[in-house]
């Protein structure tokens, strides 16, 4: 029926641009008071009032464009049963009031019920795409992404300033939590072709393979017990944030950005996440860093997904011990801190960690407080003693410092998990970092259309 609908309306017709051009003269009619006024307009008030009456105009043409582009369904008379396919008879028509990002207008299709299955269904919706909300998928998609970028109620404020589309701050949270619940990290994650595609783009034919540096750290979230609104809470904590970040070294040092993947989770969790994401991999052709600074949980989780990877401490991380012990050993901000915290990170550079491990214990600091931290970086470097050696890796094109996933941690986490009073419970803050994700490795309209196209669980009822 539909192929026929189309086949029927293959041309132009003739009756659409009939209903546009009456729409447009509607519309037009609106400037009338700005030829009618002793005073012409500014252009910003010309402009004003086509942002807050085009939809006039837009939606006129979209509802008459369904109208004769299916027309057939419109007028239906017959469909069978979905479930039990018995061929039923219209029992009636249905008006079906829908918002679009060109403006709202009314849609009346058939409707049949079998009363053997007990289901009423809509064709048309079927054949349209209708979301069961009111505002509609074009709407959704920009509401998702602006409300996983600025806080909800101010999500409804830009959205309606921008495109003239009333939306409500309830609206926004379920359904960014609804797209997020289709958020996984298979959909979530760039396909193995889209990340082969990448590795491709930083490989030099004449050059070794690129280098793909997988750097992994912990952000800091405030979390709060799910419980029933009017009903206290309980107390809120912060919670760990694990994430990962992947990229590219390219041409010329360009950075290609592959994966991010941020969860409130335990360690086990997010090592099972990221060797999931290794399998998307071909590690034969690059050359793996893993990046990180101390943190136990990450170095277990990165070597266990990829074990051929070169393991480098954090730079900035080491050094900031470092520069710590120096102020307790010789004073903050003395000549003799900044001397002896350049020679040592000098030594560390050079992979000589065996003999700073050696110097700092023959060392006599001052105070107990000094001992301590003396002690404290003597275990690091131990723990750490295979993963320094920062002029050998510079030298082999490799990243010594994990900037790229401290700035993944803002961007994702940061700047929408940290706002000034915001508190998540778990499931949802897990559901804001995934649409982030998706949002940052370029895969979100993918994730949308798969939430687009979820049928409805819930039956329509007969009346």
């Amino acid at each position: 029926m539909l192929i026929a609908c189309m086949q029927q309306f293959s041309s132009f017709p003739e009756e659409f641009q009939a209903m546009a051009h009456n729409a447009l003269d509607r519309w037009l009619e609106g400037f009338r008071p700005f030829f009618e006024s002793e005073e012409p307009p500014r252009l910003e008030a010309l402009s004003d009032h086509v942002q807050k009456t085009r939809s006039e105009f837009l939606s006129a043409c979209m509802q008459a464009a369904i109208e004769k582009l299916y027309p057939h369904m419109m007028e239906q008379m017959q469909a069978q049963c979905p479930r039990c396919e018995k061929t039923l008879a219209r029992k009636r028509a249905d008006e079906r009031k829908v918002s679009t990002m060109q403006g709202e207008f009314s849609i009346w299709r058939p409707y049949f019920y079998c009363t053997a299955c007990r289901h009423g269904f809509h064709p048309l919706d079927k054949v349209l795409g209708l979301a069961p909300q009111h505002h509609q998928h074009d709407v959704q998609r920009r509401v998702v992404k602006t409300a996983a970028r600025v806080p909800f109620a101010e999500t409804c404020e830009q959205f309606e300033e921008l495109s003239g589309v009333m939306v409500g701050n309830h609206f926004s949270h379920e359904t960014l939590n609804a797209v997020a619940e289709v958020a996984t990290l298979e959909n979530v994650i760039p396909r193995k072709e889209e990340i082969d595609a990448r590795i491709q783009l930083a490989t030099v034919s004449s050059g070794p393979p690129p280098v793909l540096v997988v750097a992994s750290d912990g952000a800091m979230t405030p979390t709060r017990p799910q419980a029933p609104r009017k009903t206290r809470r309980g107390r809120g904590r912060y919670r760990e944030v694990k994430g990962v970040r992947i990229y590219l070294i390219g041409p010329r040092k360009r950075i290609i950005h592959v994966a991010s993947w941020h969860q409130i989770q335990e360690a086990e969790e997010f090592a099972g996440d990221l060797l999931r994401i290794a399998e998307r991999i071909d590690v034969n052709r690059v050359r793996v860093a893993l990046l990180g600074d101390g943190a136990g949980w990450l170095w277990n989780a990165m070597v266990k997904a990829f074990p051929q990877g070169r393991q480098i401490l954090d730079y900035y991380h080491c050094a900031e011990h470092v520069w710590k012990v120096a102020d307790h050993l010789y004073g903050e901000g003395s000549i003799e801190a900044h001397e002896w915290a350049e020679a040592t990170l000098v030594r560390l550079c050079l992979a000589e960690v065996k003999e700073t491990i050696a110097d700092l214990e023959n060392m006599k600091p001052r105070n107990a407080q000094a001992r301590e931290e003396v002690e404290k970086l003597i275990t690091y470097l131990n723990n750490n003693a295979h993963r320094i050696g920062y002029l050998e890796s510079l030298d082999g094109g490799y990243a010594i410092g994990s900037g790229g996933i401290e700035s993944a941690n803002k961007f994702i986490s940061h700047t929408r998990m940290k706002r000034s009073g915001a508190w998540w419970i778990v499931p949802n803050g897990n559901g804001m970092l995934r649409v982030r994700c998706a949002l940052y490795n370029g895969t979100y309209d993918r994730l949308f259309n798969q939430y687009a196209g979820k049928p409805s669980l819930a039956p329509i009822k007969d009346k």
